[in-house]
């Protein structure tokens, strides 16, 4: 399976994409969150992280469903317990010409059963159950480092299933992408977060595998 998984990213040019990335207009006014994301306690990043660059995969199809997951406005949501941990990340990495590229925030139930249908294998997608855990509670965050409006090489793509994505891998990740995952690990690490071994852009904070009640809110 996650040689198939692998093969279909890299048909479809996910393995390993470097396209150029925009940061956000830090005099654009950001839109209040909904009265439902306020409630649950979700914030839009680009209020703690101005620079943020905003690539949610889901809201297009380039992503290992290859579907369009989330609707076209989507946006970064994340609990407000997350937020001054982001915002000492980005601190840390500014001071170098770095931005943190957001590929996934808060995570839909409905969408992680979608998910866990198309890749039923729990160390890559975790299985839905009766609470919300990581991306679902708003806790974890997909990143990457953008410089110079382009994505730094990581080695590997988002999501791609393979072992090199693991976030200590050295076999077939040369050891400039190497360094480029430890300083995003040590950002990140700066903020509180702690990477998933599996996967170098999963960031969690804390409590983001404490059963938490699923969220029913909109990512728009």
């Amino acid at each position: 399976m996650r040689r198939v998984i692998a093969a279909l990213l890299t048909v479809c040019g996910l393995a390993g994409s470097a396209h150029g990335v925009a940061a956000a207009d830090p005099d654009q006014p950001i839109p209040p969150v909904s009265e439902d994301a306020r409630a649950a306690g979700l914030v839009d990043v680009r209020t703690v992280v101005p620079d943020a660059v905003i690539d949610l995969r889901y809201a297009t199809p380039d992503n290992f469903v290859g579907q369009q997951l989330y609707p076209a406005d989507a946006r970064c949501l994340v609990d407000k317990a997350m937020a001054a941990g982001l915002a000492t990340a980005a601190d840390s990495l500014r001071s170098d010409g770095d931005a943190l590229v957001f590929w996934d925030c808060y995570r839909p139930h409905d969408v992680q059963i979608r998910m866990y249908d198309a890749v039923s294998e729990p160390g890559w997608v975790s299985k839905p159950g009766p609470y919300a855990h990581s991306h679902e509670a708003g806790l974890s965050v997909d990143v990457t480092l953008s410089h110079g409006g382009k994505l730094v090489d990581m080695g590997t793509g988002f999501d791609e299933f393979t072992p090199r994505a693991n976030a200590y891998a050295t076999d077939g990740v040369s050891a400039a992408a190497q360094a480029n995952r430890a300083r995003l690990r040590d950002a990140m690490a700066a903020g509180g977060f702690t990477v998933y071994k599996g996967e170098w852009w999963h960031f969690d904070a804390p409590g983001a595998y404490s059963d938490n009640p699923i969220l029913d809110v909109a990512v728009n």
